[in-house]
């Protein structure tokens, strides 16, 4: 059995996030001036947190998210980011590029909610929802052959990781250390807010993950903001086949915290 912590924070502004235009996979654009403070924002609110693996969509936008999260952090300076193309964003085919008003009149035309629907040479969801997996496999076995196995009993594990330490079922603080008390272990991922979504949803969804008591579903699978941050605790464990889920239990999702003054300057002191 292993246990870790999972963070997971969209990348920061973009000038087509501004202008409410589809990036996808295929618009590789960089972060706006406004999107480089947010990942200064974020960088300094995790700053104090010990990062074991960074997980990196090799797109620009959450490349240079990462780099600066990673260049304020005083605990992490030697651990290498892994740029992984099953982070990047949902593809939008024919859309990217344009405005998601656009995308909301095609899938009028096709009689579909905007969520739901896939322009032409786009992914569907279940194809992100298929990378968003293999992303997930891939990320159990890094795990477990950089870090072996805790050794503790399946029992106790999976006991820790759906309720959590004692305590944690109420309202969290909103400090950047909230849900890894007892963890170690804390992998870090930057990502996209569709692909996000579409992640957090498997959790809930396919995976049962545990949530926090009050915490509305409306809230859990909403849309992540830019440098908004999720936290999971997960435990795998092996299998004839590899490695797999064992326990996922929800700390916080789509969290602000980075983007308010008061935050950033908990951390600053």
């Amino acid at each position: 059995m292993l246990t870790f912590s999972l963070t997971v924070v969209r990348h920061g502004e973009t000038q087509y996030n501004k202008e409410k235009l589809l990036q996808g996979q295929w618009v590789d654009t960089s972060l706006s001036e406004p999107g480089l403070q947010q990942a200064e924002a974020a960088g300094m609110y995790l700053r104090e947190l010990r990062f074991s693996n960074v997980f990196v969509s090799n797109l620009q936008r959450a490349r240079q998210t990462a780099e600066i999260i990673m260049r304020n952090n005083v605990h992490s300076s030697g651990v290498e980011m892994v740029f992984d193309p099953l982070l990047r964003e949902r593809g939008f085919g024919i859309a990217e590029g344009r405005p998601k008003e656009d995308l909301k009149n095609m899938a009028n035309r096709a009689g579909q909610s905007c969520r739901d629907y896939t322009p032409p040479g786009g992914e569907t969801l279940e194809q992100v929802r298929l990378r968003c997996k293999k992303f997930l496999k891939s990320l159990y076995q890094h795990m477990v052959d950089d870090h072996g196995c805790s050794g503790q009993s399946s029992a106790a594990v999976g006991r820790e990781a759906r309720t959590g330490a004692a305590g944690t079922d109420g309202p969290l603080p909103g400090l950047p250390g909230d849900g890894m008390e007892g963890v170690p272990l804390h992998a870090l991922v930057v990502s996209h807010g569709a692909y996000i979504r579409v992640a957090v949803r498997h959790f809930v969804e396919d995976l049962q993950c545990s949530l926090p008591q009050g915490l509305k579903m409306s809230k859990v699978l909403s849309a992540c903001p830019n440098t908004g941050i999720s936290r999971f605790v997960l435990t795998v464990s092996p299998t004839e086949s590899g490695r797999a889920l064992f326990a996922v239990r929800c700390v916080f999702t789509n969290r602000k915290d980075p983007l308010t003054s008061r935050n950033i300057c908990y951390i600053t002191h």
